[in-house]
């Protein structure tokens, strides 16, 4: 009886720590959980930016500085009074 006490014992403190809802696992759950609140957070901020580029491209009359910050940023353009310079990569 005191074997059959001791195992029983000893089955469930192993899945109290190593099972599929054990210790570990909540311990992984809490690491995923901090990965993705960093991931919301940077999923906000670009949201927020995208939002605020939103709100300066009304339709009625759209502001030249947003306008030009995205065709300088996506389209790569640039304007003819900017000084461009070219990294020149060594050869090999």
């Amino acid at each position: 009886m005191l074997l059959l006490c001791l195992g029983l014992t000893a089955y469930f403190a192993f899945h109290t720590v190593k099972g599929r809802y054990g210790l570990e696992a909540r311990d992984r759950l809490l690491e995923r959980e901090s990965a993705l609140e960093f991931e919301t957070e940077s999923l906000e901020a670009v949201r927020a930016k995208l939002e605020r580029d939103v709100a300066l491209l009304r339709p009625d009359i759209p502001d030249p500085d947003i306008v030009e910050e995205i065709a300088r940023g996506v389209l790569g353009f640039a304007n003819p009074r900017d000084r461009v310079l070219i990294e020149a990569v060594p050869p090999g």
